[in-house]
């Protein structure tokens, strides 16, 4: 399967809006997909990535699943079937040079390359062996993202981001270890919620952008998204806010730090007023 190359062209104003209409329509529905959530961002980020080609990763996912062994057996069998399939035969895996790349936030682009961050990886991971009938969840251990296979009591646990290494409960640990200094608590391993995962993808985008201010642009929809999630931080509207400043957008950027200084006066009048100030200094950038 081939995608259109190179990243980034953004899509034009009309589509772009109907695709976050899709977006918020997907996120509020009863049960949302992960894939058509991961889509509709890859399209809001890149225009290359038209229906065909949303499509065409919907096909790739079916593809691959079909190549799973029948009902392999329990957790571990699915678990090292799926390595044996991603990481061994088709070489889906992760390097420290995938975080330097949004390409590896993008669900298409990663199934084109075989490489992204753990998160994205593990939304193949799980896409696939699902489609399999697979008992397979995401499991968000703080600052690295992985894949459970079966009940909680009997969890298997697969890194995609180490080609779907089969994990131990010490390799658990040593995961959460190195990433927060801190013991790997049992509430670590409960299934992610899908908009969860829809949100740390996001957030992983927001923090790509927030490493290049002169790819603002990225920032801001990726801010525009969360934001359209039935749940989410607040003070993402403030972060949108400045985000519209910077780019010279003075009024829009004025309007949403009014309307979120709004929201704090009820629990910190010293803050909205703050944020009254920096809109007035906005407004005051048109003269």
């Amino acid at each position: 399967m081939r995608f259109p190359h190179p990243l980034p062209h953004p899509p034009e104003p009309g589509r772009s809006a109907e695709l976050r209409r899709r977006f918020a329509e997907e996120a509020r529905s009863g049960r949302p997909d992960l894939t058509t959530l991961c889509l509709l961002m890859g399209a809001v980020a890149d225009r290359a990535l038209d229906e065909a080609g949303i499509d065409g990763v919907q096909m790739e996912l079916d593809r691959l699943a079909g190549q799973l062994p029948f009902r392999p057996g329990g957790p571990h069998a699915w678990a090292t079937a799926m390595r044996d399939l991603l990481g061994e035969r088709h070489g889906f895996r992760g390097s420290p040079a995938d975080y330097q790349r949004l390409e590896s936030s993008l669900l298409h682009e990663v199934l084109v390359r075989r490489r992204g961050l753990p998160i994205l990886l593990s939304v193949v991971w799980m896409e696939v062996a699902r489609r399999a009938g697979a008992p397979v969840y995401g499991v968000a251990l703080p600052g690295h993202f992985v894949v459970g296979f079966g009940p909680v009591d009997e969890q298997v646990l697969a890194d995609p981001f180490d080609g779907g290494r089969v994990l131990s409960g010490g390799d658990a640990e040593l995961l959460v270890a190195g990433a927060t200094g801190e013991a790997l608590d049992p509430s670590m391993l409960a299934p992610a919620d899908p908009l969860d995962v829809v949100l740390r993808v996001l957030n992983n985008v927001r923090a790509w952008g927030a490493a290049r201010p002169e790819r603002s642009e990225v920032s801001l929809w990726a801010v525009e998204l969360a934001l359209l999630l039935p749940s989410h931080p607040a003070r993402l509207r403030y972060e949108r806010a400045q985000l519209l400043v910077r780019r010279g957008e003075f009024l829009a950027g004025a309007a949403e730090l009014e309307g979120y200084a709004e929201v704090v006066s009820t629990f910190d009048q010293p803050a909205a007023e703050r944020m009254r100030g920096q809109a007035r200094a906005a407004r005051a950038r048109l003269n």
